[in-house]
């Protein structure tokens, strides 16, 4: 039961509510309701049944059919959870909390059908390592209850914390309803807990990890937004000394793609630097992810005109929505600015990270940190720029 609503739900972000409500109510509920009402009914006639009530439901000659179903059964159940994990990780991405990786959209109309390879490649070779780690089903189940129960838990705690701040409900309602829930989940998993040393340490041990990279990811963002910002020069004192030189303004424009909206980006400070040149128009663009599944094309961009040529553009995507930054280029029409797009570039910034002793992580996470921006998709094919028309200029961070 526990299996089949999992699945379901982690098929939610892909086919909405509707379909997966129509599927519950009227064909997996009173699937559900028959075959344990009849395994009940067995064991009830036949005391001794209870060795494994489903397969001698049917007669013996049912066996392999049945053998058949039920790995059907477990290839579909396991065909939507891969699903959730790759729409999961997309929105771990857009959160902040997970490095850019390639992600395939597999269909032209739902933008939930999504194929996220280096996901697919780990899940798979974590199912290698757990067969040949446990070898058999009933060693895998202790791994596989403190998981299930354990998600039970944490999922009432999110239900009530969504019904409280999104629903407006009363914490007493709150606490009445979804209290109840985690008081029946905890008790589950505390009867689980008692397996913790029979196989329940491998989901823990796993969700330790996947936790310490994503908070690692996560704060190494912040810390190294930190970084840049100390260096950073005002705009206004960047627009000023712009103002009175005699600096040369080539044709075209240029889009320098900045983390935050605040301050001179690095990767126009270099260009200047180093070439000592300006184009006609200067686009600085922030793309933000907001706390939202999806943002409207209304709300997508923010045009701020400034001095000599430039303009801030700070844009939203949803955590569902992939960026892509020439769609949102042609966009900026709507708000006067028009922009060739064989006469606009992209300046990027490719930091190299140096870690240290200095404050704001544990050493060994900077480091981890550094390997993971170092292994992360380049910003070029995860904001969908065209190659020909990027320049990266590089520097060097100390963490």
């Amino acid at each position: 039961v526990v299996t089949c609503s999992e699945a379901l739900y982690a098929d939610m972000g892909h086919f909405g509510a509707r379909p997966i409500r129509w599927t519950w109510f009227v064909m997996v509920l009173p699937a559900l309701l028959l075959n344990y009402f009849g395994q009940g009914a067995l064991v009830l006639a036949q005391p001794s049944a209870v060795s494994n009530p489903f397969y001698l439901l049917a007669p013996s000659w049912a066996l392999l059919p049945m053998v058949v179903l039920s790995t059907a059964a477990a290839c579909i159940a396991s065909q939507a959870v891969i699903s959730g994990a790759f729409s999961l990780t997309r929105q771990a991405v857009q959160l902040g909390f997970c490095p850019r990786l390639e992600i395939i959209h597999t269909s032209a109309s739902e933008i939930g059908q999504i194929y996220v390879p280096a996901v697919n490649w780990a899940l798979m070779l974590a199912v290698m390592g757990l067969v040949l780690g446990f070898r058999t089903s009933s060693s895998l189940a202790a791994a596989y209850g403190i998981a299930v129960a354990s998600t039970m838990v944490i999922t009432a705690m999110l239900a009530g914390l969504v019904a409280k701040d999104l629903w407006r409900w009363s914490t007493w309602a709150g606490l009445l309803v979804f209290g109840s829930f985690v008081l029946i989940d905890g008790a589950f998993l505390a009867a689980n807990a008692m397996k913790f040393l029979e196989g329940g340490w491998f989901p823990l041990l796993l969700a330790g990890a996947v936790f310490a990279l994503m908070t690692t990811w996560g704060r190494g963002r912040t810390v190294l937004q930190e970084r840049l910002t100390e260096g950073a020069l005002p705009l206004e004192s960047f627009l000023e000394s712009l103002a009175m030189s005699r600096v040369v303004r080539v044709p075209g424009t240029a889009v320098f793609m900045t983390g935050s909206p605040h301050g001179t980006p690095p990767a126009l400070l270099h260009n200047f630097k180093h070439n000592k040149v300006v184009h006609e128009r200067v686009v600085l663009l922030t793309v933000q992810t907001a706390d939202e599944p999806h943002v409207s094309d209304a709300e997508r961009v923010t045009v701020t005109p400034l001095e000599s040529g430039f303009f801030r553009v700070q844009a939203r995507f949803g955590f569902m929505e992939t960026p892509g930054v020439p769609a949102l280029m042609r966009q900026l029409a709507q708000h006067d600015l028009v922009l060739k797009e064989m006469d606009t570039s992209y300046f990027l910034g490719r930091e190299t990270l140096l870690p240290t002793n200095r404050q704001g992580m544990p050493l060994w996470r900077k480091a981890l940190f550094g390997w993971m921006s170092k292994n992360a998709r380049p910003a070029t094919s995860y904001f969908k720029l065209p190659p020909n028309r990027v320049v990266e200029l590089g520097t060097q961070v100390i963490l």
